[in-house]
């Protein structure tokens, strides 16, 4: 039995259908940039929508099984594209996620750009320090301190500035050889504890550190674990964190700018000698400040 002849009008129907989809899906990719476009878990993103026309773009990701992340757009300096910064978590789980972004035009008419992202493995190094034994197994009243901590920076990092307080490329905070340490799998005394979710930079105790970008001191004192410790909120929940000062020269509150003396570097907290542990943050997620700072945003904000 032979199938039946499909109708001219249908089969152009079908094909125009078709070719509408794959244009569709062509103009999203057009309109809608992602920088680094190899994304990996760990990786800062920059994410560009070229939509002069719109009023409002907004979105999130969706990675696997988590919770969404909100994307908090900005209009760019040239006013014909809007920006988002957003990242992966270093220890995100790999495979598709969902990127849903919307733009409202200036007519009313919604616009939807949204597309599905792949997250490609990292690989990571692994490596086994030594401590003092208080910093594997710390006692009651350490236990005490340290819940307490976690309080306090979950009160810090859940509150930042809604637009932007930074403005072009973040710099490095201090003039020392940095380390390949990020997402490094860490055994402490023989006990797998923590993936390193920040940068070391190889930085003798009295080194200047400075912001590595404009924002609000929004923590600025001794933490168990991290030492004395500067976060500066830099807007739509984007964070730096410079840990194991010896000195701190900022107070909560204050506005600072790029390059300013934060403090001197040190080796107080869990360390195993002196050096700047800087971490960058998005929301919930901890990302790769080497990325960060290779990040070209001169012509962004």
């Amino acid at each position: 039995m032979t199938g039946a002849r499909i109708p001219r009008r249908v089969y152009w129907l079908v094909l125009a259908s078709v070719i509408s989809a794959a244009t569709g899906r062509a103009q999203t990719r057009d309109r809608v940039t992602i920088t680094p476009a190899i994304i990996v878990a760990g990786s800062p993103e920059l994410i560009c929508v070229r939509v002069p026309a719109a009023t409002t773009v907004a979105g999130e990701w969706s990675e696997g099984t988590g919770p969404a992340q909100k994307l908090q757009f900005f209009r760019g300096r040239d006013l014909r594209a809007w920006y988002a910064l957003a990242g992966i978590d270093v220890k995100a789980q790999t495979g598709s996620s969902s990127l849903k972004i919307s733009a409202r035009m200036a007519s009313g008419a919604p616009l939807d750009l949204s597309r599905a992202v792949e997250i490609l493995p990292a690989h990571y190094r692994t490596s086994t320090l030594t401590v003092a034994p208080k910093f594997v197994e710390p006692g009651p009243d350490e236990l005490t301190r340290i819940k307490a901590e976690i309080e306090l920076k979950r009160k810090v990092f859940a509150s930042s500035a809604a637009e932007p307080l930074w403005s072009g490329d973040f710099r490095a905070p201090v003039h020392a050889p940095p380390t390949d340490s990020f997402g490094t799998r860490r055994t402490f005394n023989g006990e797998l504890a923590s993936v390193h979710e920040g940068m070391d930079f190889r930085a003798e105790t009295g080194t200047p550190v400075r912001a590595g970008n404009s924002g609000v001191v929004v923590l600025a004192r001794p933490l168990y674990y991290e030492g004395n410790c500067v976060v500066i909120d830099h807007g739509q929940g984007l964070f730096t964190i410079s840990m194991h000062l010896s000195r701190i020269d900022v107070h909560e509150g204050d506005h600072v700018v790029m390059g300013q003396l934060l403090g001197l570097s040190g080796a107080t907290g869990r360390v195993t000698g002196p050096h700047l542990h800087w971490a960058v943050r998005w929301q919930n997620a901890y990302l790769d400040p080497a990325k960060m700072l290779r990040m070209n945003l001169t012509n962004v904000h």
